[in-house]
């Protein structure tokens, strides 16, 4: 998920440095959103870990 988050962060870049804006905000909002939804995940496995059985 991060890897992908990097990589439209890099295509929004060489978009915006390309005068390409409407792609450019495109990539940049997905990689926001992308980055986000990494983050959220993330922490749900920090909290939840690994726990061992009650048995």
């Amino acid at each position: 998920m991060l890897s992908w988050a990097v990589t439209f962060f890099v295509i929004a870049l060489v978009a915006g440095i390309l005068g390409f804006t409407g792609i450019a905000g495109s990539a940049a909002s997905i990689a926001q959103v992308l980055f986000v939804v990494f983050l959220v995940l993330f922490l749900v496995s920090l909290v939840t870990g690994r726990r061992t059985p009650l048995s």
